[in-house]
């Protein structure tokens, strides 16, 4: 049995969906009132708790082989933040997982993630390694650069949905391996029962390096049509979006991300998402003009 921390979100729905595809008893950790109905009628077992419960994650770990979570606060409020929910959630879920003699434990985490960075989301990531690594634990962490999903949405779909500039903080010019969250959902699967993924920490990213003009320009070809980009200096919020994406983008603007990709995708045998397909599928409603 595999546990799913964090299944009624985008990566975690769709790691759950693989893992029931391929025939793997799936439970999932759930909060009362989440849409969590699909996954239950498509054979996942529900279990009740939170990542704020230590006794929920200690009953949701009996019984389990294997753990995965994908869990995060990134756009919630209230009591969940990144220090209640990824920083001392995390850490209360690997001693459950711990306690109960859990076989491998899968932690999706970002590459840049450090224990001493600035942005909260990669802090509390990076301390979550460090915790991980001295558990005792069998694990994997894979370490995905930016989300074509999360990202390519908020800073190009907004601007454009309002007819306003696309706004870049820096010049656009910094190189990730932008990925698309498809792809971090096969790596992760693949990975649960890869002899070579064991104690590893596996970096994701995409097919090729992008810049944010690199993005634009793709979203341009696809409608059509040009669309002026604006920089914003570093330091300075990027109005209309949340503020962990703003401390995420800056902390990009940092350095460059180009990974390589072509062994890692082969060795799990996942086949990557090029970004002019992502834009096609995400911008294929978008009026032309």
């Amino acid at each position: 049995m595999i546990l799913v921390v964090g299944a009624t979100g985008r990566v975690g729905g769709m790691i759950t969906q693989r893992l029931l595809a391929d025939g793997r008893p799936v439970r999932i950790l759930v909060r009362p009132g989440s849409h969590h109905e699909a996954l239950v009628e498509a054979g996942a077992e529900a279990v009740m708790g939170d990542l704020k419960e230590p006794s929920s994650l200690r009953a949701a770990c009996r019984g389990i082989q294997a753990v995965v979570t994908t869990a995060n606060a990134a756009g919630r409020g209230g009591p969940d933040t990144f220090q209640t929910v990824d920083d001392e959630g995390n850490q209360d879920l690997i001693e459950a997982a711990a306690e109960a003699g859990v076989g491998r434990f899968l932690f999706t985490s970002v590459l840049g993630s450090d224990p001493d960075s600035a942005a909260p989301l990669l802090r509390a990531k990076g301390l979550t390694e460090q915790r991980l690594r001295a558990s005792g634990m069998p694990f994997t962490i894979t370490q995905a650069d930016a989300h074509m999903d999360l990202l390519i949405p908020l800073v190009v779909g907004i601007p454009l949905g309002r007819g306003e500039p696309v706004r870049v903080i820096g010049d656009g010019s910094r190189r990730h391996s932008f990925v698309a969250q498809q792809d971090v959902a096969a790596f992760t699967v693949a990975a649960l029962d890869h002899p070579s993924a064991e104690n590893q920490v596996i970096p994701i990213g995409g097919p090729d390096p992008l810049s944010w003009r690199d993005i634009v320009a793709a979203v341009e070809r696809e409608l059509g049509r040009p669309i002026p980009i604006e920089s914003v200096p570093v330091g300075e919020r990027l109005a209309g979006l949340p503020d962990f994406v703003t401390g995420l983008l800056t902390a990009l603007e940092m350095y460059d991300s180009p990974l390589d990709m072509s062994q890692t995708a082969a060795l799990y045998g996942v086949e990557l998402t090029p970004l002019a397909a992502w834009v096609r599928e995400a911008f294929a409603r978008a009026p032309a003009a």
